[in-house]
């Protein structure tokens, strides 16, 4: 992703200012914004009248630079899903929505997405996320589109799935991919099952849908 920033801010003499929100938040969270340091791969700092932290399972905000959910507070936020407070009292929480967004802030209080929580794959109790892998994957000449997901596996609990759409003409193997990813990333975090499409099913945005791949 960074790669792309850059290439599209050399041929179009335009800065790129990347942020974060979601329609639950009226969007904006957070944003590199103008007149201060802009951190390519981060979607910068909160804006004004909200308020982000990131935390653990038992809700407890984590250390800098350390992964946990994002939660959002402020005048922003929704007050609730329409006729289904079931939903709405999984999702805000003492006030605090959780977005199910993962990610980390930086020691200067720049904000990080790593993945969606529901989309993050444990192998053998470490974890995987699959935003990562498809950013090292995508980097990789032949491929045009990826998607990783986790399949159940005995030993392992979930093993790592790459769903790939290669360049027309392109030729590379399976191994090809293996031994691109390895040379990469951790050992662990390689993806053991490669899967070849003519395509991936996509939303109306463009979107991968996970959850088709995954049947």
């Amino acid at each position: 992703m960074i790669s792309l920033l850059k290439n599209f801010e050399e041929r179009f003499k335009v800065p790129i200012l990347e942020g974060y929100g979601l329609s639950e938040t009226s969007p904006g969270v957070t944003f590199n914004h103008l007149g201060r340091e802009r951190k390519p791969g981060s979607v910068g700092q909160p804006v004004w009248g909200v308020e982000v932290k990131v935390v653990d399972e038992n809700g407890k905000e984590v250390k800098a630079k350390e992964t946990g959910e994002i939660v959002v507070r402020g005048h922003a936020v929704m007050k609730g899903y329409f006729n289904n407070p079931k939903v709405t009292k999984e999702t805000i929480k003492n006030g605090w929505f959780h977005t199910g967004d993962i990610g980390y802030f930086d020691d200067d209080r720049y904000l990080y997405i790593v993945d969606r929580l529901k989309d993050m794959i444990i192998r053998g109790g470490y974890n995987v996320y699959p935003r990562e892998l498809e950013e090292v994957l995508i980097e990789h000449t032949d491929i045009s589109l990826v998607a990783v997901i986790g399949v159940p596996h005995e030993e392992w609990g979930e093993e790592i799935k790459a769903c790939v759409v290669l360049k027309e003409h392109a030729s590379c193997t399976e191994e090809d991919i293996k031994n691109f990813a390895k040379s990469k990333i951790a050992a662990y975090k390689y993806p053991r099952i490669i899967q070849f499409y003519e395509s991936l099913p996509l939303n109306a945005t463009g979107k991968i849908l996970k959850t088709e791949l995954r049947g």
